[in-house]
């Protein structure tokens, strides 16, 4: 039983990938080296997650749990990103504004603030896919 939900929830991890990759390339959120990371990022791990479900072993296991891990860190530094581009962006229109009037005004801002949580979301989705996986205790495959 563990292994189907293990199964489907690297489906669902793989299917995320798959729909976060095509917005930001049809968003054209490719502007800077920040913006290409969360595109690099899900490039490597759509033929990595495909290699845990055909081909588990320790090495591939570790290489997507680590890449979570950076899934995470990316989503982070996203949401830091897309927030200080709102404030910067809001205080120009209104540089008088303060308070609970620039939070919501910077939460609902021309970059969607809240946006690269999602992009940690999958690095959760990952980790829990990765963890006490089969493909750990495992020799290495050739």
């Amino acid at each position: 039983m563990t292994e189907t939900w293990r199964r489907l929830a690297l489906y669902l991890l793989l299917f995320g990938m798959t729909g976060m990759a095509a917005e930001l390339l049809l968003l054209g959120h490719f502007e800077d080296a920040w913006q290409w990371t969360p595109i690099a990022l899900l490039g490597v791990g759509l033929p990595l997650g495909g290699a845990v479900r055909f081909r588990p072993s320790r090495i591939t296991v570790v290489g997507l749990r680590t890449l979570m891990l950076g899934y995470l860190i990316a989503g982070g530094i996203g949401l830091y990103l897309h927030l200080k581009s709102n404030i910067e962006f809001e205080l120009e229109l209104h540089p008088s504004m303060v308070g609970w009037e620039l939070i919501t005004e910077t939460l609902s801002g021309a970059m969607p603030a809240l946006a690269p949580g999602a992009m940690a979301q999958l690095g959760l989705l990952g980790l829990l896919v990765c963890f006490r996986h089969p493909g750990l205790s495992r020799e290495q495959q050739a």
